[in-house]
């Protein structure tokens, strides 16, 4: 079974369902079922038209559920008028549902969590990873969301910043998570920036585009993460960087600063240096600075602290990171590292060790145990 086909598939089959004249909440639903009628029929019997098959069985299983509502009934005309089966539509829908899924009856955060599960491809426990909190909260917003939008024709736009915060969410997914939408995203959002013209969607395609660069050289020839100071610069994509800084170089012209653009600047000063010693971390605190002031992200000041430590010594990172929420995600894996910085190896073995208990994924938790028995084995234990 191609789970990749399948995802690929999804948003043309849900947008056909919604043109149709199927509700959004009922649409997804009809999907959901007919992807795992497909995971069940296909091994033994794959269609010649998978996204003719999946569109005909979500369909007939909407129209199902429709007979089965008498609080629907005023869809009757909908039952009675099934389209002819045929080849399905190649019109790409994506974009237009990440659109209509930022609802003004949502949220921005349940239009977000509703857009990643039902059109970006991603289970409820990435998404509940990406927002931190728990997989059954996250349930229970996605539930609530589909609720809201439920009986709602999804025939008005929504706003542009949710659509940013979904194609950003999915792309770090897909950038660090175990399923790769990192592609996807970045040409949506080339979609985006080509019909929209705003700054903010010119710095986050520079964002993608800086950090995709570097994809590459992230992980070693056994997957283990491989540090940004660490990485093999000569494998970075030298055709994504200088686009990216173009791209960013115009937006920030507009003097219309904005998140996205600043975190763009960020990766584009690290793309810039020739080697981990030559960064300009003093410019890279000051971005952060922007960042502080324009979101007030905890997670901003984490990064900052660090950022602190390598420009002004890693004391004044620790200090930094002191006035910071312990508990915050990769809190300890940063003392660690200013920790070492700073001389105090036992200490940094110790909290590489919990922090590597804490770590999201496989991956990193492997990472902080190797440092940490690295300054374990030369502190002689």
């Amino acid at each position: 079974m191609d789970e990749a086909l399948l995802r690929s598939l999804t948003p043309g089959v849900l947008g056909i369902l919604v043109r149709r004249g199927a509700d959004f909440a009922a649409a997804e639903d009809a999907v959901q079922d007919a992807l795992v009628e497909a995971v069940r029929v296909w091994p033994e019997d794959p269609p010649r038209d998978a996204k003719g098959w999946l569109v005909t069985v979500a369909w007939r299983r909407f129209l199902d559920a429709t007979r089965a509502d008498t609080a629907r009934r005023r869809r009757e005309d909908l039952v009675e008028e099934e389209p002819a089966a045929g080849p399905a539509s190649a019109v790409d829908d994506t974009l237009r549902l990440y659109f209509l899924c930022a609802h003004p009856s949502l949220t921005p955060s349940s239009a977000v969590a509703l857009t990643l599960r039902a059109v970006g491809g991603l289970t409820t426990r990435q998404i509940a990873r990406a927002y931190l909190v728990p997989e059954a909260t996250m349930a229970q917003r996605i539930s609530r969301a589909k609720r809201t939008v439920s009986g709602v024709r999804f025939d008005r736009p929504g706003d542009v910043a949710t659509v940013l915060r979904v194609l950003y969410l999915v792309f770090n997914e897909g950038y660090s998570g175990d399923v790769d939408l990192a592609a996807e995203a970045i040409r949506l959002t080339r979609q985006l920036a080509a019909r929209v013209d705003h700054p903010e969607v010119a710095g986050l395609l520079a964002l993608m585009l800086l950090h995709h660069a570097r994809r590459a050289a992230r992980t070693a020839a056994d997957g283990s993460l491989v540090p940004l100071a660490e990485q093999d610069r000569s494998r970075w994509d030298t055709a994504s960087i200088p686009e990216g800084v173009a791209i960013l170089q115009a937006a920030l012209a507009r003097d219309r600063l904005g998140e996205f653009q600043a975190q763009a600047a960020v990766a584009a000063l690290h793309a810039d240096a020739p080697s981990a010693e030559d960064t300009d971390w003093v410019q890279i605190v000051e971005w952060y600075d922007e960042l502080v002031r324009l979101t007030d992200n905890p997670v901003v000041r984490l990064n900052r602290a660090v950022a602190v430590g390598e420009a002004d010594g890693p004391r004044a990172g620790l200090t930094a990171l002191a006035a910071l929420d312990d508990s915050l995600p990769r809190h300890t894996a940063a003392a660690a590292y200013l920790h070492e910085r700073d001389g105090d190896l036992a200490t940094a073995a110790r909290l590489y060790a919990e922090a590597a208990h804490k770590a999201p994924d496989l991956a990193e938790r492997d990472h902080l145990t190797r440092q940490a028995a690295r300054l374990n084995a030369r502190l002689g234990r």
